[in-house]
């Protein structure tokens, strides 16, 4: 028996002068979606993590430059191109290691190669950014899919951050085997780290899940270890924001320790993204920007201050999982496995 009577959230709505976007920093207390009118409204909301999860913020930015296009005063196309140019790079400056933020923008704005007018340009950007939704609502449709293959009814899988239906157009990546297995009456417990500093795991993937009835059960990062042993964790999943051409990925803080933790355990860990999550223009995970965050994030919690003044901050919001930790990377193109660097390129050769 297929169940359906069940609540998968959207992030990020088109609505022709705006962009509805719900605001993930409110989340669970309350379920608010804001106006995005200009182009500092949402290259705010992307930096300030009001969106966040590398495909619905290449889709937020995406909605951005068609807004920013819509809007565009311009009478001749070439200072149309050129403002719209300088927009992109302005949204790309939000958020520097996921690298969908870029992808997306490099689709919009090549999409305009061949335009004759401001016209049909505005109509053919407006068209190609809700494109790209449709598509990442299917494609995660596919890494659920997939990702269904490696799970057994009764499984207990442990996740980080947040990779699930608000991260992206529709059912996530590491969260979208969890959503299809309620559809089919597979019964797969998840145990969600809370992912410190922003805490999206306890916040969102908690929040989601429960949405559609998931079996989720919450633990600090520092639980992960006794939680793996004691409760006898078959397998970590986790999303990504970046993928190097060897398979090295980049994903929110504590994702390494995870990965190692499923080495000790000899259990295997995980990775689901799309292809457009990979960056083959880069060798390696050390190439791979990680943005360090304000100080503030880890001295205080909900405004109130937990750590003293002057304490010295380290606070990098991503950490790089190397390939060889690796046991599978799930794609809407399907699994691979093993050699990374050549399994990456047949990807994008076939």
């Amino acid at each position: 028996m297929t169940k359906t009577n069940y609540s998968i959230p959207q992030s990020v709505i088109w609505k022709e002068d705006h962009i509805s976007l719900l605001d993930q920093q409110k989340i669970p207390q309350v379920t608010e979606y804001l106006e995005l009118r200009t182009i500092e409204d949402v290259w705010e909301a992307i930096q300030s993590l009001k969106v966040r999860g590398a495909p619905a913020i290449g889709i937020t930015a995406s909605f951005g430059l068609a807004l920013a296009a819509l809007q565009d005063k311009s009478e001749s196309i070439e200072q149309f191109l050129s403002n719209l140019s300088k927009t992109s790079d302005y949204l790309a400056s939000s958020r520097p290691t996921a690298v969908n933020l870029v992808w997306a923008l490099d689709r919009l704005t090549s999409c305009l190669a061949n335009i004759k007018s401001i016209n049909e340009a505005k109509t053919k950007i407006v068209h190609e950014a809700i494109q790209i939704q449709i598509e990442d609502e299917e494609v995660c449709r596919l890494i659920g899919e997939h990702a269904l293959t490696v799970f057994n009814s009764g499984d207990r899988v442990m996740t980080i951050c947040n990779a699930g239906s608000i991260a992206t157009a529709k059912y996530g990546t590491a969260l979208a085997p969890f959503y299809l297995a309620k559809e089919r009456n597979i019964d797969i417990s998840v145990y969600a780290c809370e992912t410190r500093p922003v805490l999206q795991g306890a916040r969102l993937t908690t929040w989601e899940l429960m949405q559609a009835d998931v079996d989720v059960t919450l633990i600090t990062d520092s639980m992960a270890a006794h939680t793996i042993k004691s409760k006898n964790i078959t397998s970590i999943i986790v999303g990504a924001d970046r993928i190097a051409a060897n398979g090295d990925t980049a994903n929110k803080i504590g994702t390494f320790n995870l990965a190692l933790l499923a080495k000790t355990f000899n259990i295997p860990f995980y990775v689901a993204a799309p292809l457009s999550t990979f960056d083959t223009s880069i060798e390696d995970g050390n190439l791979i920007p990680i943005e360090e965050r304000h100080s503030e994030e880890i001295t205080t919690l909900n405004g109130i201050r937990i750590a003293p003044e002057g304490v010295k901050v380290f606070n990098p919001a991503f950490d790089v999982t190397p390939s060889e930790l690796i046991a599978g990377i799930i794609t809407e193109k399907g699994i691979i496995s093993g050699d990374y660097k050549e399994e990456i390129k047949k990807l994008f050769h076939s």
